[in-house]
This record gives C-alpha cells, structure tokens and sequence, in this order.
C-alpha cells in the first residue's frame, strides 16, 4: 500500500476463497475496518481466489492433503501481493481458523482474530433432534474425520457417508435423501443467516468442537508495518489467547484433517480452561484431558496437553 490508509485508488485487496460463507467472513472484517478507521466501502476490493481444497470436491480431505488445500493459493498471493504484475496480488487474507494449518509459510503472520462466534456443532435432520434420536443403522453425512470419529464413538451403529461442498451443497444433499442428517458450524450457518436449519446446537460436553472452530483469523505479510496498524483495532484479544492455547495443542499432536481431534479453551477472568480429545478415526477409543492455568501460560498448557495424549494414545493411534 502506498499510504497509511487504503483509498479508492490503492485498496486494501482482501483475499479469500468464493463460498457464500468465506465472502461474509470477508464483507465482515471489511465492515469492521471500515467501522474502525472511518473508511468507505470503495478503499477495499475483495480478491476471490480458488483453492485446491474448493476444486477437489470427489474426495475426502484427508485423502488429498488436509488443512493447507484450502489456504495455500490464498497464501501465494498475499506472499506475491507487491508484485505489481500479479492481477490477484492480496494485502490480508482472511480465513476460517478451524482449516488453518499450525505453521504458516515464512513471511506470513496472524496480525488479528474478529469476536469468536458460537463454537458449537449443529445437528441438522428434517426428521431427527439429535443424535441420541437416531434410528439404528441411520446414514449420516459429514466431510469432517473429527465429527465422523466422534459420531461413532457414540452409536458405533451408524453409517458415515462422504458430505463434502459449501454449506448450501450439504444442505441440498440433506433435502435430497442423501443422508438422515449432518452435522454443520453453528457460527457458519449463524453468519449466513440460516441459523433456522438448526435443529439442535450440540454442546461441548457432547461433542467437542474443531480447534478455532467459530473463529475468523486474517493474515498478513509480517513486515507490513502499515496493514499490521489498520488491523491493530479489529483484534479480539480474548480470541487470540483462547487459540493461542487450542493451536498450541493442534501443533503438538500434528493435527490435520487426517487426525481427529476436538479441543476447546474458556477464558474465565484470568484463568484459562482448556479440554482436549483424540479419537480413532473409528470410533474405537478415545482420550480426553483439560489444563486450567493462568491465560499467561495458553500456549504452554495447549503443548502440555498434547503431549500428555500423543503418550495415551500411542504410535499409530490415528492409522486407518
């Protein structure tokens, strides 16, 4: 950027990928930079850039690649965004936390975390309230190895299909008979105004949440003094120390979409409790721990955590 503050003439480019849900995610954190530096909406431009992960939709994440399918051509032009030559050069990108992987490419940083949104799962079924309320034997749609593995801990007698697409793609294939029901973010559905297709919000003793699930993270080129200070305002401080803790445990189980695991940090005043689990991919076995500490400590007691599981689960307690 060539100034202090983005213009019509030099926007601040804002990359993200083309769902409905990762464009509110963007028009959000537009609308609350706009709020916070007194800027009209034409000193912005959002960059929509297709990732692998949105491409690929015939296959389980955890069979192509994971986390990083769904950041890394988002990551290259904001790494290029200087270049005057690339037409989808970006100065942030902004992304759903819960797909981000635990290192970033060199040069890259998280500079700010908006309010983090319900961190529940959603049951969603036109016929069921929950998944105790489930027929033996019921189909269930999921894309998520986490909601599949934990689902099956709990009725090993359910059938897991394949539910991969936007959350309008799910939904269709719900109506379509595909599956009894599925499981969705309710931050996601809360942002796209549908929180209606809720049938049940599932709380976290039920069924633990993806790391950062309901958080919106934006990334940055880490000498870009001038876009670190325009997102200075927008950042969560209660967001950032609650993931400092739950992305310290993802990185010290080497988390990805391969590797079921739920984990969720609480702020209360000063303190932070923080539950983690690991479950088989089958729903065989599973382990559980929680750390309570000083909110100083987050990112401590996250490794801490982890490191107790990787020992109670043992070498190849996520194999298929």
């Amino acid at each position: 950027m060539s100034a202090d503050l983005p213009t019509p003439d030099h926007p601040l480019r804002i990359g993200t990928r083309g769902s409905p849900l990762a464009l509110a995610q963007a028009h959000e954190t537009r609308d609350r930079l706009m709020a916070a530096h007194g800027l009209a909406e034409d000193a912005f431009r959002i960059v929509t850039i297709r990732t692998t992960g949105d491409a690929v939709q015939d296959r389980a994440l955890s069979a192509i690649g994971g986390k990083g399918l769904f950041t890394l051509e988002i990551e290259e032009a904001l790494l290029h965004g200087r270049d005057p030559a690339r037409e989808n050069g970006i100065d942030i990108a902004v992304h759903s936390m819960k797909v981000m992987p635990t290192m970033l490419p060199e040069g890259l940083v998280l500079a700010a975390y908006l309010p983090r949104a319900d961190v529940r799962d959603a049951f969603i079924s036109p016929r069921h309230d929950g998944i105790a309320a489930l027929p033996q034997g019921a189909v269930v749609g999921t894309s998520s190895l986490r909601r599949r593995a934990q689902l099956l801990y709990r009725r090993p007698d359910i059938k897991v299909v394949e539910f991969r697409g936007t959350v309008q793609t799910r939904l269709r294939k719900l109506g379509d008979g595909v599956a009894e029901a599925t499981f969705l973010a309710c931050a996601g559905l809360s942002r796209l105004g549908m929180e209606d297709e809720i049938r049940t919000a599932i709380e976290p003793e039920e069924m633990l949440p993806a790391v950062a699930q309901g958080a919106i993270g934006i990334e940055a080129r880490g000498g870009d003094d001038a876009v670190l200070a325009l997102l200075e305002p927008i950042n969560d401080a209660a967001t950032a120390r609650r993931l400092a803790a739950e992305r310290a445990f993802l990185a010290g189980l080497d988390g990805s979409c391969r590797t079921p695991i739920g984990g969720l940090a609480i702020l209360q005043d000063e303190t932070l409790w923080l539950r983690g689990e690991i479950v088989r991919p089958d729903g065989s076995a599973r382990h559980a721990t929680d750390r309570r500490g000083p909110v100083s400590d987050a990112a401590a007691m996250g490794t801490d955590a982890a490191a107790e599981l990787r020992r109670r689960g043992g070498d190849g307690f996520f194999d298929l």
